[in-house]
């Protein structure tokens, strides 16, 4: 295990073909052979696909969130009277949602319920079935990838049965654009941005086409609905950082309370020109970032620059086949780095040079050639879910 960055920067950048990320075995009954899955040349070729479906035009449309935001708007209005509930919840529910809208063109519709007065739209299957069965299979993944080889141990039948369930979701849809011929494809396309859509365009492989769409939604889920999470944790918590958060937004963007709001102006441009918005987004991934651990293993004998010696200074030699698990989180919190006050929030820290200029010392998204495509994805969906709440209940 190692938390320093020059280690992390060999593994993934610098010494990246001496390592691999070796749970292909591990992971392949959820994601297939997909981004997440695959080393070497079947990585690169996922790379190469993948890559132009993540251009600023495509993440930049925010307007097919806002119909989810709706939805997920008139659950948290439920509790208007001031009882508890778990927003949390709901930002799993909201990211599963308009994270399959964009990748299948139609949404699992998770947050559609009868508490609400809405029913499940395309009933591929339940949505809700569909959203637990997407959980248990990412619990089920997790656990594998820790028990190594004897993941062949951890194949139960409910996992079996929450891959089939997320399987058949993806290839109803990877079935119904492969129906399409070339000019209806272009005409669908035409009117609204579908991963799957433009993916096609590029291979008619239904097994490729499912299992980069999955492993997509795997990584675009989970890190948008905890980043909003903890940003919320946080807030709650620090009511000048919300004061402050609101007056940015609400100078920005008016608010519903008192007919100011002009939501249309929300768009990838204008959000990115809220500093502080930014800044409590950066401090948010720094104290929590979404992959906090992770690992390498080399396929060769190979060195890592510090760690040996009397001092740790020195090369430390690493045998091929070995396991090499790096620790985000507690780099993210080094006081050498971001000084005494590295366990506190403070998204101000932000407007620091020094900080602004840390290199591999702030990694929330990896790093080298394997760093994380959807990340500007990612990024304004949580930006533009935020500034909707504080519209909305500023």
């Amino acid at each position: 295990m190692t938390k320093d960055p020059e280690n992390i920067k060999a593994m993934l950048s610098t010494q990246f073909n001496d390592f691999i990320l070796g749970r292909h075995e591990m992971v392949e009954p959820l994601l297939g052979d997909g981004i997440f899955s695959l080393d070497g040349e079947g990585w690169k070729h996922s790379r190469t696909i993948l890559r132009p479906q993540f251009a600023r035009e495509q993440v930049g449309h925010v307007e097919m969130l806002e119909p989810h935001f709706q939805m997920m708007k008139r659950h948290i209005l439920k509790h208007s009277d001031g009882s508890p509930f778990d927003i949390q919840d709901l930002f799993f529910k909201f990211t599963i949602d308009s994270a399959t809208e964009f990748l299948f063109g139609g949404t699992c519709g998770s947050l559609r319920d009868e508490s609400i007065a809405e029913s499940g739209g395309e009933q591929i299957v339940n949505g809700t079935d569909f959203a637990k069965c997407f959980n248990a299979s990412q619990l089920y993944t997790n656990t594998r990838i820790l028990m190594q080889w004897m993941c062949i141990f951890w194949n139960s039948k409910e996992y079996k049965r929450c891959n089939e369930v997320v399987h058949k979701f993806a290839d109803h849809y990877v079935d119904k654009v492969l129906k399409m011929d070339p000019d209806e494809l272009d005409k669908n396309s035409s009117s609204k941005y579908v991963f799957l859509y433009e993916l096609a365009k590029q291979t008619r492989d239904p097994k490729m086409l499912r299992d980069q769409s999955i492993n997509i939604l795997l990584a675009g889920r989970d890190t948008t609905a905890g980043l909003l999470s903890f940003v919320f944790y946080e807030l709650a918590k620090k009511p000048h950082i919300w004061s402050k958060l609101r007056k940015e937004i609400v100078d920005n963007f008016g608010c519903d309370t008192n007919d100011t709001s002009n939501v249309s102006a929300l768009s990838f441009e204008s959000l990115k020109k809220c500093e502080y918005l930014k800044a409590v987004i950066n401090e948010t991934l720094r104290l929590y970032p979404s992959v906090p651990k992770n690992f390498r293993v080399p396929i060769r004998d190979t060195t890592l620059p510090r760690g040996g010696g009397e001092d740790e200074s020195s090369p430390i030699f690493l045998p091929k086949g070995s396991m090499v698990a790096y620790n985000v989180y507690s780099m993210h919190r080094n006081k050498d780095v971001y000084g005494e006050n590295a366990e506190d929030f403070v998204p101000e820290r932000w407007f620091d040079s020094n900080v602004k200029n840390i290199g591999w010392n702030y990694l929330p998204f990896n790093g080298g050639p394997r760093i994380c495509l959807g990340q500007q994805f990612a990024l304004t969906e949580a930006s533009y879910v935020i500034a909707r709440l504080f519209v909305k209940v500023a």
